[in-house]
């Protein structure tokens, strides 16, 4: 018998949420290679467009905390204040690069606790050489390393001339990944841009789910699906974690990818975050059919609730009982080591 009670029963998918992040800078093909070589199932490139439509892996079209650019003076003219998504933020955009300009940029850790000592090291990759990455890991360790690329900020990236479900489509046919059964996951904070999806390719479809804070009594609050402020439906992200709107979900993905504090609460005291009792949010997806996928786990104390002790292991033993059906994690080798230690606790199945 499992000791996951996941939707079907399988092992929890371990996420590399941006790679090796933990350990390397994000997105760099020398981080998703360190995630396969630490037990991931899969790796995970969020995209966004140059100017001349090339797909790369960057966390945000902003380019500034995650990469040099900083220090180029030949790009220093095109810093600029933007909004995307009806926010205004101010640095050097991707969609105003093209990919040989892009090329000489190099990644940087972007979170201050972590390594710095790989900062202009490595370059920004283009999705088609992920792919071709992906393809030789499975290759090489044997197993069958999917990835799960998410599409950031479709209706920003489409009101700029360069939408990114045609061009992703056609490198997943290109990579032989167009299939049903492939190995892949696409995901979006977006329903409109996973409908369009679901119109160009049967491949798996994740709605990621955002949350902001949790107010005293343990509700999240959250923003709205930007497609849904464009389109004047009043409904927030928390509005589809009832059972209609999970049922609603299921029309058009296969998973919810939501932020940790909906499945777990967790209240700011001042002896830190203090968990609050789960919820039926996992129960209530796998009634409807779907997956979950929670995110972000990482290993530093910083991040983990006062109820953990500092022990990252204990937040994973706790979301794999609840029966999630993966998890994003920056620390791929934690995230697999509990999941094994959990098959070993188990027995012969």
């Amino acid at each position: 018998m499992s000791p996951f009670p996941t939707l079907n029963g399988t092992p929890p998918l371990v996420i590399a949420h941006r790679g090796a992040s933990g350990y390397l800078p994000e997105h760099t093909l020398e981080a998703y290679a360190r995630a396969a070589e630490l037990g991931a199932d899969y790796i995970e490139p969020d995209l966004v467009a140059t100017r001349d439509g090339v797909l790369i892996a960057r966390h945000e079209p902003n380019l500034t905390d995650t990469t040099n650019v900083a220090a180029y003076p030949e790009f220093a003219a095109r810093k600029k204040t933007v909004k995307v998504d009806g926010r205004a933020e101010e640095g050097w955009f991707a969609a105003d690069f093209t990919l040989a300009e892009i090329r000489t940029l190099r990644a940087v850790q972007a979170r201050a606790e972590r390594p710095q000592a790989f900062n202009g090291r490595f370059l920004i990759p283009t999705l088609a050489e992920i792919l071709a990455l992906r393809e030789r890991l499975a290759r090489e360790t044997g197993r069958e390393i999917g990835v799960y690329p998410e599409t950031k900020h479709p209706s920003w990236h489409a009101e700029h001339g360069l939408p990114l479900e045609t061009r992703l489509v056609a490198l997943l046919q290109e990579y032989g990944l167009d299939r049903p059964d492939a190995p892949v996951f696409i995901q979006s904070f977006e329903t409109a841009n996973l409908k369009a999806l679901g119109a160009l390719t049967p491949v798996k479809k994740v709605l990621l789910i955002d949350g902001d804070t949790v107010t005293p009594d343990g509700r999240v609050v959250s923003g709205r699906p930007y497609d849904f402020v464009l389109s004047g439906d009043a409904r927030r992200f928390a509005d589809l974690m009832t059972p209609e709107g999970l049922a609603e979900i299921r029309r058009f993905a296969d998973a919810i990818g939501p932020w940790k504090a909906y499945i777990v609460p967790a209240l700011k005291t001042s002896a830190g975050d203090t968990l609050l009792a789960p919820t039926s949010l996992v129960g209530d997806a796998h009634a409807a059919g779907l997956m979950v996928h929670p995110f972000t786990f990482r290993n530093e104390a910083s991040g983990l609730a006062a109820d953990y002790h500092g022990d990252a292991r204990a937040e994973y033993r706790l979301f794999y009982s609840l029966g999630v059906d993966g998890v994003f994690s920056d620390f791929s080798d934690t995230a697999v080591a509990v999941r094994d230690e959990l098959l070993g606790a188990a027995g012969p199945r």
